[in-house]
């Protein structure tokens, strides 16, 4: 099988390590990895802020950076459920790409949810001696609909201990131009999200989701505080050498 990677924004500019992670793991599961190095934003950003052109014009380009008929694996849940979810408003029936949208929105795939409902493969012999929590993300829970995926991951990890926190599904405050339009109420909801996850006794806070992470992480650091965010391809993938 061969699978073409997604790489959004924030994991190609702030964490690449994430999406090399992300090939060590489905190159494990068996499954040759293509890049596409034309691959620019998805339009989320201008979407939310109300630039729909723009984001139309991103739209365009995405349906044709990815043409042909192989799974498109993505380390976000939140720009796959855009891309599933929003695409259609941008474009109409008469859109060219409208029917090319349809086909490849079928296609596309969070990780968790593709090496677990797709591949079937959930143990990569990983070992994460630690204590952790895990946050759902907004998008992830909501827009693209996993719960189940990342937690059973999860599980497979050798010495990971898994402690669930309280109100794992609230925002953390992020909310893409949230963060900065209500800058009060963001930071009132990081600060919520990081005590309950400091409650638990975790040593690190885990999600399917960058941009969550370093929100949490911006916080995390501003207060010298003793936990650590960490995507989930970075656990997936420690422990153990590619070959």
């Amino acid at each position: 099988m061969t699978v073409d990677l997604f790489v959004p924004c924030f994991i190609d500019q702030l964490y690449p390590e994430t999406a090399f992670n992300m090939i060590k793991l489905l190159k494990k599961a068996g499954v040759t990895v293509e890049y596409n190095p034309e691959q620019t934003c998805c339009g989320q950003p201008a979407y939310n802020s109300g630039y729909w052109n723009e984001s139309k014009n991103l739209a365009h380009k995405f349906v044709k950076d990815f043409p042909g008929e192989h799974f498109i694996v993505s380390p976000s849940a939140s720009c796959t459920g855009f891309i599933k979810n929003y695409y259609g408003d941008l474009f109409n029936n008469e859109d060219s790409d409208y029917e090319n949208h349809l086909k490849l929105k079928e296609r596309l795939f969070e990780l968790t949810d593709f090496l677990v409902n797709e591949l079937k493969y959930i143990d990569f012999g990983a070992s994460f001696h630690h204590k952790v929590c895990y946050h759902d993300a907004c998008t992830a829970l909501r827009e693209y609909g996993i719960k189940r995926e990342p937690r059973l991951l999860l599980s497979k990890v050798k010495g990971l201990e898994l402690i669930e926190m309280e109100d794992t599904n609230t925002c953390c405050g992020f909310g893409g131009t949230f963060v900065t339009k209500f800058k009060a109420i963001s930071a009132a909801m990081t600060e919520q999200k990081v005590e309950h996850a400091l409650n638990t006794g975790a040593e690190y806070i885990i999600s399917t989701e960058s941009s969550c992470l370093l929100n949490i992480e911006s916080y995390i650091k501003k207060n010298n505080l003793p936990i650590k965010p960490i995507h989930i391809a970075d656990i997936l993938a420690s422990g153990w050498n590619s070959q």
